[in-house]
């Protein structure tokens, strides 16, 4: 079960999004040839991270147990995210010159509040989690969805994903567990439309 999650921005803690874009590594989780000071940047995708983004898309895939779920290719993402209307907008976080983190973002429109930011995925590859990299990702999908104006993002979390609730619930974050979150897939449609 997915559950569905909302930030508004008259949050009083908002603040806490406001960290600076650096880190000390405080763990060895990192190899011993890395040095201990590590810049962290975030920035817009370009097209040609698509392939480091995907990746990271399948990653995810696997560890939400569904490793054959990935149907999009770089050249998908690549057509959608930087057309002349994208379908997406994309933020990357990089360590070492290495893609090690997306947020993947688009908009949509809530008939009670106007103008919403959906949060599709967040990422952040295994090896590099517990580095902050995550809240920094986070950091920028708030400032756009408040550039933008929006009156809410919203995003998903699986049931079982404790730590990411948890981490989504520290940062403000309403975790809206009496929802249910209604799909129809590709087949779903065509079945549907075979019985109109």
């Amino acid at each position: 079960m997915l559950i569905v999650l909302q930030i508004s921005y008259f949050l009083t803690n908002y603040n806490v999004f406001k960290k600076d874009k650096y880190e000390i590594i405080s763990n060895f989780k990192l190899s011993l040839s890395q040095i201990f000071f590590m810049k962290i940047s975030i920035r817009k995708a370009k097209k040609e991270d698509m392939a480091a983004v995907l990746k990271l898309i399948k990653e995810l895939a696997v560890f939400e147990k569904e490793p054959d779920a990935v149907e999009i290719s770089v050249a998908d993402l690549q057509r959608d995210g930087f057309k002349e209307q994208p379908e997406f907008e994309c933020f990357v976080a990089e360590v070492a010159e290495k893609i090690q983190g997306i947020a993947l973002v688009y908009k949509r429109y809530s008939t009670w509040k106007g103008p919403v930011l959906h949060l599709e995925d967040l990422i952040v590859s295994q090896n590099m989690r517990g580095h902050n990299i995550g809240t920094l990702l986070l950091n920028e999908v708030v400032r756009y969805g408040n550039q933008l104006g929006v009156k809410r993002i919203s995003w998903e979390v699986l049931d079982w994903n404790e730590p990411a609730i948890a981490f989504y619930e520290k940062k403000g974050a309403n975790v809206m567990r009496d929802w249910d979150v209604v799909h129809l897939n590709e087949k779903g449609i065509k079945a549907y439309l075979s019985k109109l």
